[in-house]
């Protein structure tokens, strides 16, 4: 196997400072429709809002902490200062292509089209430039995301299950091509530990003899859904977008 262990994908993401809206600064609030995702905080503090089936909820973010959400939970990183963050992400290649999706406001989110152009950065443009297309990316999804939050505060769960619905309704004509990276990523990853596992009870070495050492080399910055990131090809398939 040559894909980073369990199937995952790392990044480091250094979240936005830029005021959003609601005049916290951060990122863009989305949710992952068939990922779980991890954060191990590495310097600074700030928070992350989170809308699940437990309703609103924040927590607080410092250097050591640790925090995963399942699939379907909205998140949002607030930046207190200096917060810098190393993702683990499930399912590497997924949120890549699509897994993740913007809580952009209803009119965009059913409209395939128009979805896709608000989500998309220019290419290519200078630094600038994709700032200030991330920066209006984050904001439109802000105003999607701050009245949800006040239905979900609300104790309206029923808002969820509409942007859950949409989600599913943007990403579904992707599933194919998912299947194929999970299958031979993650999936793959965890066949071949049973095989070892038989191995192993056999008293024989097959697997312990091709042992060998992948580098995956230095990191690539880019413009990700909540900050300026470092990322790495760990799978070996063609990059697609960052989300962290």
């Amino acid at each position: 196997m040559t894909g980073f262990p369990g199937g995952t994908s790392v990044s480091v993401v250094t979240v936005y400072d830029w005021p959003a809206p609601d005049g916290r600064p951060g990122g863009s609030p989305h949710l992952h429709t068939a990922s779980t995702e991890g954060y191990v905080v590495l310097r600074g503090d700030g928070a992350v809002e989170t809308l699940s089936s437990a309703g609103y909820e924040e927590r607080d973010l410092r250097p050591g902490r640790v925090v995963w959400f399942t699939p379907g939970t909205v998140h949002r990183l607030v930046n207190g200062g200096d917060l810098q963050i190393l993702v683990v992400m499930q399912n590497a290649g997924l949120p890549e292509a699509g897994d993740a999706v913007f809580t952009f406001p209803p009119d965009v989110l059913t409209d395939q089209a128009r979805y896709r152009a608000a989500a998309a950065l220019p290419e290519p443009a200078s630094d600038d430039e994709l700032a200030g297309a991330a920066r209006r990316r984050r904001d439109l999804a802000m105003a999607g995301y701050l009245p949800l939050r006040d239905r979900v505060r609300a104790g309206d769960l029923d808002a969820l299950a509409e942007l859950h619905r949409a989600a599913a309704n943007l990403v579904s004509g992707r599933v194919a091509g998912w299947r194929q990276r999970w299958h031979g990523g993650p999936l793959t990853q965890a066949t071949a530990t049973g095989e070892h596992l038989d191995i192993l009870e056999a008293v024989a070495t097959d697997h312990l003899a091709a042992a060998a050492v992948h580098d995956a080399g230095g990191p690539v910055p880019r413009f990700g859904m909540c900050g300026r990131l470092q990322t790495w090809n760990l799978t070996g398939a063609p990059d697609g977008e960052e989300v962290a």
